[in-house]
């Protein structure tokens, strides 16, 4: 039997297998060319041994804010004094574990059980919330890497937090963070951001003052004390509860925070149960 051109039809037939051959052929490249770069991109990125004794003269975050400062014309700000962990008060630190990650003394770079609770939360709401990254997973982020939320980056995210976690003990890493991180336009650390929203230094940080320097890390440039955000006062209410409920501050210090958060953000639990419903929502 021959097709209509008059070729043989097993000839047309067999065309089938050498398509399927040639695509095989493309995919099995296209993955040795995957795992070729994964390799590259494992190798090549940084050590974290050099941060046991020494400290990072710049971060890929403050060089992206410079360079986001630049492209707009503005004047580059940045604030930064560099302080020990046993120079920065108590009260942030506690503030700070609370809020951003209880679980930082027990896991080593990735908690697994935010990690699920995250998942939970976004099935059930349907959209991502949680961010679910321990203290490590930022660090890693500030020192490296950039702030976009693709997949390649929070995979090489959570290998540089296991070579953190590998390389320095967990007070280092929390001094490190501490010093680096984002406290408001531009604001590092902890002592500038004491300075910069209290005029305190970081060892007289109180109760309140830390709750609110540790709401502010979600959101630091559209959270400051001066903004009147709602979600600030909010989180900084709630991290004092937190703090107590684990026993870190007694009762009535908790009672005296809150009061005085309510002063320092020049808020009240009745306006700002008004402005909830005003707003509607949360705001960023």
């Amino acid at each position: 039997m021959s097709t209509l051109d008059g070729r043989p039809e097993q000839l047309s037939g067999a065309v089938a297998p050498r398509r399927k051959s040639w695509r095989l052929k493309v995919l099995l490249a296209g993955v040795v060319l995957l795992l070729g770069f994964g390799v590259y991109e494992y190798v090549t990125l940084p050590e974290a041994a050099s941060l046991e004794r020494e400290n990072p003269k710049t971060t890929a975050l403050m060089e992206q804010r410079a360079e986001e400062a630049r492209e707009a014309g503005k004047k580059v700000r940045r604030r930064q004094h560099w302080v020990s962990l046993s120079a920065v008060s108590k009260n942030v630190v506690a503030a700070v574990l609370v809020s951003e990650d209880a679980g930082f003394y027990g896991h080593e770079g990735l908690d697994t059980t935010e990690v699920r609770r995250a998942l939970e939360e976004a099935w059930e709401k349907g959209k991502l919330g949680r961010g679910a990254s321990t203290i490590t997973q930022q660090l890693a982020k500030n020192l490296w890497l950039s702030t976009d939320r693709s997949l390649f980056r929070k995979a090489k995210e959570l290998v540089l937090a296991r070579r953190l976690e590998d390389a320095l003990t967990k007070k280092r890493i929390l001094a490190v963070y501490l010093n680096v991180v984002e406290w408001g336009n531009g604001v590092y650390g902890v002592e500038a951001g004491a300075r910069e929203h209290f005029g305190v230094s970081a060892s007289q940080v109180t109760v309140a003052q830390g709750a609110i320097l540790a709401a502010m890390l979600p959101a630091p440039r559209k959270r400051s004390p001066s903004s009147g955000s709602r979600a600030l006062w909010k989180r900084a209410h709630w991290i004092v509860d937190q703090l107590e409920s684990v026993g870190r501050i007694s009762s009535a210090e908790a009672s005296a925070a809150r009061g005085d958060i309510d002063r320092l953000l020049g808020r009240t639990p009745a306006a700002s149960a008004e402005a909830s419903e005003e707003e509607g929502g949360d705001d960023t």
